[in-house]
């Protein structure tokens, strides 16, 4: 059966001119703001790699994770599907549901030589024997330079999966690296020879030595990933595959800080994306388009001369990829819808309600973000009593959670971990960091009112249970971390997962 699939996709692929179907090479960051690479104007590190892919290929520059945290935008990805499309893989730390395809399995079931190395989906638990990233390739180690990297050697293992490919089968390979996720090692960046004033410090967080610090600690993780981008570049190219691989460049979502990772800020959800492919993707092009996560498995499908599956709601971005053009070139693609629901535990309601959901759905335009906080009453990050969960500790974390209300930095505090009212509205181009809500401004009623509805109206077609009046099924799904024990504010120790 697979070699006759094989051979259906090899006869499809020389009816569309081509010798075989390209090869895919996913590249993913774990917790990576897109404004820390070069190719998207970022100055505090030098990445080569990513710029000389974005050089000789296209840059996206507006593309979005549909929900920032890592196991449901990788869900998204790897099914085509939008987040509250999912039931349980919707949250973070799920048990995915088993009606789902994952494109990396039907490429195996069409005949591909398929594998990850380092983080495929997750984290959760899975219904297949594979992630649904594919087979794994982790076997292969390294000695890391900072106690913070991870192990693995994703370019290794990269070149092992490549090295057991049979001849004239196209692969597909997810390289997903553990970096910059946290943690850090602590000042390694001064072992590094980098300098305080190299950070770049966002400006909804005071500027001082510890936070410019830990900004430096996670942009050392970053030039790792950038690294292992040119060693498997340079494993394609020794073995003349480069030329037939489409490569596909990305972060989950944005760096593991406060108010960025997890919520719905422009940092936490526009994601860097950079497509190569010599001979089709023109070089030196910027795409303007708007395009999300669930778009990119049916683009990757009907690259190869597959249908997109049925369950695949995205839209294929080929015809982006082809195109001559730069700026934006359909212009149907002008927006795109984000949302959330229960990311880690440590909320509760005071009621008895427990390991709840944070739900937002939001709409971003060209010009606009609108967000409805759909239950303001709980805390975005998490309840400050059992430690403001939703947000990766680190330096940064402890500096904000020390200041007290009577300190002049304590609106630091407040944004980052704060509650928020039901409704923003930020004008992105002139508030890229979503410092100023113009929602309570009555000269952006009518606007707010448009985008709303707008939103609604897509959400209401897309079968979104929350917008549905039926959100309360998010907080039902159980949460296969480690369990948490509401009276004591800690992680259960001893038990099984749920």
């Amino acid at each position: 059966m697979t070699k006759l699939s094989l051979f259906l996709l090899l006869s499809l692929a020389a009816l569309a001119h081509a010798a075989t179907p390209p090869n895919i090479l996913f590249i993913i960051a774990d917790d990576a703001s897109m404004n820390t690479f070069g190719a998207y104007g970022g100055t505090m590190i030098e990445t080569p790699a990513f710029d000389r892919l974005a050089e000789d290929g296209a840059v996206f520059r507006q593309a979005y994770n549909c929900n920032p945290k890592c196991a449901p935008a990788r869900a998204c990805l790897v099914t085509g599907r939008y987040s509250w499309q999912l039931g349980a893989a919707a949250n973070h730390w799920p048990a995915f549901p088993s009606e789902f395809k994952f494109y990396p399995h039907l490429l195996m079931e069409a005949g591909f030589h398929v594998g990850y190395t380092g983080k495929g989906w997750g984290p959760g638990s899975y219904p297949t024997e594979h992630n649904p990233a594919g087979p794994v390739y982790n076997t292969i180690k390294e000695k890391p330079k900072y106690k913070g990297i991870n192990s693995v050697n994703y370019a290794a293992n990269f070149e092992a999966f490549l090295n057991e490919k049979p001849a004239e089968t196209p692969f597909c390979f997810w390289l997903g690296t553990y970096e910059p996720h946290r943690f850090y090692e602590k000042d390694s960046w001064k072992r590094e020879g980098m300098k305080l004033e190299q950070a770049e410090v966002p400006p909804f967080y005071p500027d001082n030595e510890t936070i410019r610090g830990d900004i430096l600690d996670y942009a050392l993780e970053v030039k790792h990933f950038d690294k292992h981008i040119g060693l498997a570049i340079q494993a394609l190219e020794k073995r003349g595959l480069l030329d037939n691989t489409l490569i596909l460049v990305t972060s989950d979502h944005g760096m593991p800080f406060p108010r960025i990772k997890g919520q719905i800020y422009e940092e936490g959800f526009h994601v860097p994306l950079i497509a190569y492919w010599k001979g089709i993707v023109e070089p030196g092009r910027t795409i303007e388009d708007f395009v999300s996560f669930p778009d990119v498995a049916p683009t990757i499908l009907e690259a190869v001369g597959l249908q997109p599956h049925q369950q695949m709601t995205g839209k294929s971005f080929l015809n982006l990829l082809k195109s001559k053009e730069s700026g934006q070139i359909d212009p149907t693609r002008n927006f795109v819808l984000l949302g959330k629901e229960r990311h880690d535990t440590g909320r509760a309601d005071g009621k008895g309600g427990t390991d709840l959901a944070y739900p937002v759905r939001a709409i971003r335009t060209k010009d606009f973000l609108y967000v409805h906080n759909i239950k303001p009453e709980l805390w975005p990050a998490g309840n400050p009593e059992y430690g403001l969960r939703n947000v990766d500790n680190g330096p940064t974390k402890s500096y904000l959670t020390a200041l007290q209300p009577d300190d002049p930095e304590y609106k630091f505090y407040e944004m980052s971990f704060g509650k928020r009212p039901e409704e923003e509205l930020y004008q992105i181009r002139k508030d890229p960091n979503c410092m100023n809500n113009l929602a309570e401004n009555p000269e952006y009623d009518a606007l707010k009112k448009e985008l709303r509805e707008r939103m609604e109206k897509k959400l209401t077609a897309q079968g979104d249970p929350r917008t549905l009046g039926k959100g309360d099924i998010f907080d039902t799904y159980p949460y296969v971390g480690k369990p948490f024990d509401y009276e004591t504010g800690e992680p259960v120790k001893n038990k099984k997962k749920n």
